[in-house]
């Protein structure tokens, strides 16, 4: 009768166990299913043509917004920190026709520079950029981080005491750049009283 009675109590809980793991993933498939964030990857691939400077001057806060709006129709000229490049590569990822560039593309690659010894630390260039490339805290000399800098220039217009300068960006740090050595040098090239003392063998 005990052994009965055990099984029966081994059957049910797994009865019991069973019914609440159906239960619980059929509430976590609706709740997922409810809240799915739509997913466009399309939107996905338009954003990556896109040169993600988030400057704004496509009159959007940022490059995935302006996707999302080409992806509905919007113009493809908009940007100019892609130029042309961007709006070919955009026309024919959407089968559309390329337009005119609507702004003028930079004349060179810039990045913002600030005059550390002018800057008071307000933090309102720190708000306003949208790469975080500057660091710095309240009341303390701010920097810009240059690999990180995309040359929106959005920095500038906050600035209470205009020490935000956009200058031609340096070549990067991570850039080989090739060696120039003195032509006609040699290791043997060392005047004899720069050598070492002479050693007379034993």
């Amino acid at each position: 009768m005990s052994d009965t009675f055990s099984l029966w109590g081994i059957v049910s809980a797994i009865g019991i166990l069973t019914g609440l793991g159906v239960g619980f993933g059929a509430l976590l498939g609706a709740v997922s299913e409810r809240f799915k964030g739509d997913e466009h990857p399309l939107v996905d691939q338009i954003d990556a043509l896109l040169p993600q400077t988030q400057c704004g001057q496509c009159g959007y806060p940022g490059c995935r917004p302006y996707a999302e709006a080409v992806n509905k129709g919007d113009a493809l000229n908009k940007c100019p920190p892609g130029g042309e490049a961007t709006i070919h590569a955009l026309a024919d990822l959407l089968g559309r026709e390329p337009e005119p560039l609507d702004g003028e593309v930079p004349s060179e690659a810039n990045v913002a520079y600030i005059r550390e010894a002018e800057c008071i630390g307000c933090t309102k260039c720190i708000q306003a950029c949208p790469v975080d490339a500057i660091i710095g805290a309240a009341k303390q000399m701010h920097t810009v981080i240059e690999d990180e800098c995309t040359g929106c220039d959005l920095c500038v217009d906050p600035c209470p005491v205009d020490c935000i300068d956009m200058l031609p960006r340096s070549t990067p740090l991570g850039q080989w750049q090739p060696v120039v050595l003195p032509t006609g040098v040699i290791a043997s090239d060392r005047t004899p009283a720069t050598r070492g003392p002479d050693v007379t063998p034993i």
